[in-house]
């Protein structure tokens, strides 16, 4: 079960890697606001995913940072 979360939590902080280098392109408007929308629901996903870690490993990621 935690291999499982901690391998949603690569999935969304590599989204989020994902979306920030796109939005250091070239984007038409409905682009940026469709990735901007995807951000922000990446980013969310992954604290709520993040918050719903027991304490010790929560406390070890970070650490890593």
């Amino acid at each position: 079960m935690i291999d499982q979360q901690l391998a949603r939590l690569h999935t969304h902080r590599r989204n989020i890697q994902r979306y920030r280098s796109l939005l250091q392109t070239s984007l038409t408007d409905l682009e940026r606001q469709f990735v901007q929308k995807r951000l922000t629901e990446e980013q969310s996903n992954l604290e709520r995913l993040a918050n719903s870690l027991p304490i010790e490993i929560r406390g070890s990621m970070t650490s890593r940072r």
